[in-house]
């Protein structure tokens, strides 16, 4: 299960959406964030389902890639939607006991399992396609107002794309850990619940022992470097705009625009 989780990976590339400008590429993350949870009906839905195939498409990223990201959420998303299965109200299609499974519950199930499902593999997509230091580049760049409010705005992205970037080694040296454990005879998966999470003990505290040594390590070596935080610093690829970013963000727009006028026109699914 955790060789499924990928976020915070980035898969190097020289496709569309690789090629785009890192600061478009976050505000198309935020943009389709929006557009996914806009659609009241299913033909809004239907569009944002047809924008992250496009989106795909133009990463040209393997489709077992984006489809082995979901398999970790797939319990959150069922239980989701088995919430809404039985406690939506409406027009009733079975009953027994205080179970009720009713058509309107049926639908909201469905649309909000697809709704979370675009979501995750959308918002993908921006660390898959561009990697940390990039990433690093474009945040601080659209949170540069924010240094009116004397925000270090350098350092602020530098931790969340630190944070990032750490993701998929922590769960590597996770998965190391749990194998080490199991070869010397740990049981984790049988028993009780408070038998697991005790069994868990032995992970977990070699767990956060590397990682305090990997962020000691990372510290020594940035001051080994002389960083000193974004003051005076340059960067040795500039980030310029180009046609297709403003294309890009000129279609997301319009694509928002036509769920909000859908929502107007065709009436609530949910």
């Amino acid at each position: 299960m955790l060789t499924d989780i990928t976020i915070g990976q980035f898969f190097p590339g020289n496709s569309l959406l690789h090629r785009l400008d890192p600061r478009i590429k976050l505000v198309l993350t935020l943009f389709y964030i929006v557009l996914v949870f806009v659609p009241q009906n299913w033909l809004g839905l239907l569009i944002a389902v047809a924008f992250l195939i496009v989106a795909l498409a133009c990463s040209r990223l393997p489709a077992r890639l984006i489809l082995r990201s979901l398999k970790p959420t797939v319990p959150i998303i069922l239980l989701t939607a088995i919430i809404n299965l039985f406690y939506v109200a409406g027009d009733v299609l079975w009953s027994w006991w205080i179970f009720t499974i009713t058509y309107q519950g049926v639908t909201t199930a469905v649309f909000i399992a697809i709704r979370l499902l675009c979501l995750i593999a959308g918002s993908s997509l921006l660390t898959y396609t561009t990697s940390p230091t990039t990433l690093t580049d474009a945040m601080e760049r659209l949170l540069k107002p924010l240094k009116w409010l004397h925000i270090n705005i350098h350092e602020l992205a530098m931790m969340m794309t630190i944070a990032l970037r750490f993701i998929p080694t922590l769960i590597e040296e996770t998965d190391q850990i749990m194998s080490a454990q199991k070869a010397r005879g740990a049981d984790m998966e049988s028993g009780g619940l408070m038998q697991r999470v005790r069994a868990l003990v032995p992970v977990l505290i070699p767990l956060f022992v590397s990682a305090f040594r990997r962020a000691i390590d990372l510290a020594m070596a940035m001051e080994c470097r002389c960083y000193h935080g974004g003051k005076g610093r340059t960067r040795m690829k500039q980030l310029h705009m180009q046609a297709r970013d403003y294309m890009s963000l000129a279609v997301a727009a319009l694509v928002l625009a036509g769920i909000i006028l859908l929502n107007i026109y065709i009436p609530a699914t949910i």
